[in-house]
């Protein structure tokens, strides 16, 4: 698979380079924590959500709609599944690291989705991109031997524990696995028997990807 700079036009159908933003602050913060081995990720840390950007970014990019900032970093050079939500997601790159993503369009009958039409897209360090709520994603692929690490905007409340009680409805209630996360994962994986395998075709790896 070819892997396309975040700034190539294809890339437009997924998202975009979100500008007019002083995260200077957000990435000195994610710069000065360690990178574990494993990825960790974290809806919404006080530490981020202090600064004066945040509430900016909530009032003029989610427009005054409550929103939460946190993190994802660690470890991983494989696809293992695709997650879609109900609202634009911002990544503010600490590191560059790379994203496979797909269309939500794309998803077939049975809540199945072919991964040869996923694409791979390489993203700076100290890029702010903007993944539209029809662009399947998942956990970014690290580019170096010291990891990757964003921070991550959401609306308020995504990627939560359900409240109690959830039952799924339709094929698709069946892919909800938190709050606002629709999840679709791959049978190579890992993810265990409560998320729906419904990729198929190859766990892309980036020993696949060509630069």
């Amino acid at each position: 698979m070819k892997v396309y700079d975040v700034t190539d036009p294809r890339f437009a159908v997924y998202g975009r380079i979100v500008t007019g933003f002083d995260f200077e602050e957000v990435i000195r913060i994610m710069r000065s924590m360690p990178i574990p081995e494993e990825v960790v990720y974290k809806a919404a840390s006080p530490e981020l959500e202090a600064l004066p950007v945040f509430k900016e970014f909530e009032s003029r990019f989610y427009g005054q709609l409550s929103a939460q900032l946190g993190y994802c970093m660690g470890h991983n050079d494989r696809l293992n599944a695709l997650e879609y939500h109900r609202g634009s997601e911002v990544n503010i790159a600490a590191t560059d690291y790379i994203v496979l993503v797909g269309r939500q369009s794309d998803i077939e009958p049975g809540m199945r989705y072919d991964t040869s039409k996923t694409e791979a897209f390489y993203v700076h360090a100290g890029m702010a991109v903007e993944f539209y709520a029809t662009t399947l994603h998942y956990c970014a692929c690290h580019v170096a031997e010291g990891g990757y690490a964003h921070a991550t905007f959401l609306p308020a409340g995504t990627n939560t524990e359900l409240d109690p009680g959830f039952r799924p409805v339709t094929e698709e209630d069946a892919l909800l696995q938190a709050k606002n996360k629709w999840l679709i994962a791959h049978a190579e994986g890992g993810l265990g028997d409560a998320v729906p395998k419904g990729l198929y075709g190859r766990n892309w790896t980036t020993a696949d990807l060509e630069m």
